[in-house]
């Protein structure tokens, strides 16, 4: 049953209903050893918080910054500001020294909470150049403090200031004072182009889109969910918070490096995440079919043939599979496919969203074959998340993101491009009016910037509008399809598309350096560094036939001519790639110009 409260009281509400079951399971930084809060311990630690906040001086609405790995530090710090009324401001993890100045400045923040010690560093750093900074509060008690700062705590002791919550009975009187209206989050989001924006996000549209997706989202008490992606990534933050209201375990996982190990040890039914995560799944699993026995392999590809037809022909068009079928993919499911899904840690899978990107057809219809509920959606930071999703157990069509979320509007404009109305969408751009004027059309629409369209009910995406790209030939290419084509190859781990006012169109690749390097050895091809091994002339031909096999369904004029394989991945440190991982086209057009001229010579 979901308890949709107001999110200065929704934890305290949930504690009241739930009490001593097991609400948050978790491990302290650097630690491997699993702990666990229950929702009368979780509630404790957020009254503490919003005491310890107000005896540190936070006013109502005013921006406090959240600076680190998800966390259970983190979960206190969103819940205890919301209930005196704050407004979190979340940064990625892996931001920038640049990128906190801006938006501490933007926003007037006071007081930051950190991770670790990289997140420290980088607040320390910037102290000088933040006028309004006041305090650093540490999250991991075992970052080294610097001698000469004065200014920084470690969470543990800014706690002290909640012991035995001396200021209850104000931070009751302000949950009594709040509003739909006050703001919960302001939320940056990098962008692949430009300055970061601050969408602003209020109770309103929280409240708006839990209600929605309650109706559509089948997640309830029973299920243990893993935190994968960044809590300041909208996706991971409104799943989060629509899984508190209806009771479900977080599994929180603080080093997504260390997801795939998670999972096996923690065994979550649920769990959000991008595309690309399935598709090192399939990589993988693929990888090992391919190393397998001649026997093993054609048994393996005869239960995906028969968990593609029982799945995906039958069951997602809201068909009854024949009994014969049903009979073999049960005992292919309950053999083969279940031997994979332990394998991954995943024995008691329930459904995992997924959203951010395009999902390549091909690794949509494998975790559907495998008896893995993948739930497709389409979202952006403005509309708080959901927009439109599959619902389980409904037909759906693979390509498609689902339906829209009930109380969204879309409309499509005449140039194709998705508009959005409703209750979830943003009011605006803090502290940008020109920016907020211009994300609306003038009878209340938002432009989202994806091209779309709506078809039986669902909706479809094409590209995004500023993405296209138009060759000197005057042939307009969908970058992002052919990319999400080529990334379900085991040896590309990144790629960027080039085309736009080009011949033709070339990519730059980033190989998966250990199999590359395996490759290399298994053919007696000697190389002394990366840079070797990536100019050779067997591995390039190699790479290609790989290209013009998964390229062959691509119009003549959109399939990559030719590539360029890279010894260094992109990154965000260089300013490549954006805090969630997109790539920043701009940049690296500029940092690879030499290696793309020489495609085009």
């Amino acid at each position: 049953m979901q308890i949709n409260s107001h999110l200065s009281v929704l934890v305290h509400d949930q504690a009241r209903h739930l009490g001593d079951r097991e609400a948050l399971i978790y491990r302290d930084f650097g630690s491997k050893e699993w702990k666990s809060y229950s929702w009368n311990q979780f509630s404790e630690k957020v009254w503490q918080v919003s005491n310890a906040m107000l005896n540190l001086g936070i006013k109502v609405q005013e921006n406090v910054g959240i600076f680190s790995q998800n966390s259970v530090q983190y979960l206190f710090c969103d819940f205890g500001a919301w209930g005196i009324r704050a407004v979190t401001i979340p940064f990625y993890a892996t931001s920038s020294e640049q990128q906190i100045q801006f938006m501490v400045n933007d926003a007037k923040v006071r007081f930051l909470f950190v991770g670790e010690q990289e997140q420290y560093d980088k607040a320390r750093r910037v102290f000088s150049t933040c006028s309004t900074l006041e305090r650093i509060i540490i999250f991991d008690r075992g970052v080294r403090i610097s001698s000469h700062d004065l200014n920084a705590m470690y969470f543990d002791d800014f706690l002290k200031l909640g012991e035995n919550k001396p200021r209850q009975t104000e931070v009751e009187a302000l949950q009594k004072q709040a509003t739909m209206d006050d703001l919960a989050n302001i939320l940056y989001t990098s962008g692949t182009t430009g300055d970061s924006k601050g969408v602003i996000l209020t109770m309103g549209q929280y409240h708006a889109a839990f209600v929605a997706n309650d109706k559509c989202v089948p997640v309830g008490e029973d299920d243990r969910v893993l935190n994968f992606l960044p809590f300041t990534h909208i996706f991971e933050k409104g799943w989060k918070i629509l899984c508190i209201t209806e009771g479900a375990r977080l599994i929180v996982n603080t080093y997504p490096i260390e997801v795939q190990q998670t999972m096996r040890e923690t065994h979550p039914t649920c769990m959000s995440s991008v595309p690309r995560f399935w598709e090192k799944v399939y990589m993988g699993v693929m990888e090992k079919i391919e190393s397998s026995s001649a026997v093993q392999r054609k048994m393996f590809r005869h239960a995906l043939a028969v968990g593609k037809k029982h799945n995906i022909d039958y069951l997602s068009k809201g068909k009854r599979p024949p009994m014969a079928l049903h009979i073999e993919y049960e005992m292919i499911n309950k053999t083969i496919f279940s031997l994979v899904r332990k394998e991954l840690g995943l024995q008691d899978a329930h459904f995992f969203p997924t959203a951010g990107a395009t999902v390549n057809p091909v690794v949509e219809e494998f975790v559907h074959s495998i008896g893995i509920n993948m739930v497709v959606g389409y979202g952006l930071t403005e509309s708080l998340a959901t927009v439109s999703c599959n619902h389980l157990g409904e037909p759906f069509t693979v390509g498609s993101v689902g339906i829209p979320i009930e109380g969204i509007s879309i409309k499509i404009s005449d140039e194709g491009e998705v508009l959005l109305k409703g209750p979830t969408i943003t009011k605006g751009y803090f502290n940008r009016d020109d920016l907020t004027k211009a994300a609306f059309t003038d009878d209340g629409y938002f432009r989202t910037g994806d091209s779309g369209y709506l078809k039986g009910g669902e909706l479809f995406l094409k590209e995004r509008i500023k993405d296209l790209f138009k060759t000197s030939n005057g042939k307009y290419i969908a970058p992002q399809m052919i990319e999400s084509k080529l990334l379900v190859d085991k040896y590309i781990d990144q790629v960027c598309i080039i085309a736009d006012q080009r011949k033709f169109v070339s990519a730059l690749i980033i190989p998966v350096y250990p199999l590359l390097e395996d490759y290399a050895r298994e053919h007696n091809i000697s190389f002394a560094s990366r840079e070797e091994l990536c100019a050779n002339e067997q591995v390039n031909q190699m790479m290609k036939e790989r290209i013009d096999t998964l390229q062959q369904q691509l119009a003549h004029y959109e399939q990559v001519k030719r590539f360029t394989l890279l010894p260094h991945h992109f990154s965000i440190e260089h300013g490549e790639l954006t805090n969630t991982l997109k790539i920043k086209r701009r940049v690296l057009n500029e940092n690879y110009k030499k290696e793309i001229d020489k495609m085009y010579v």
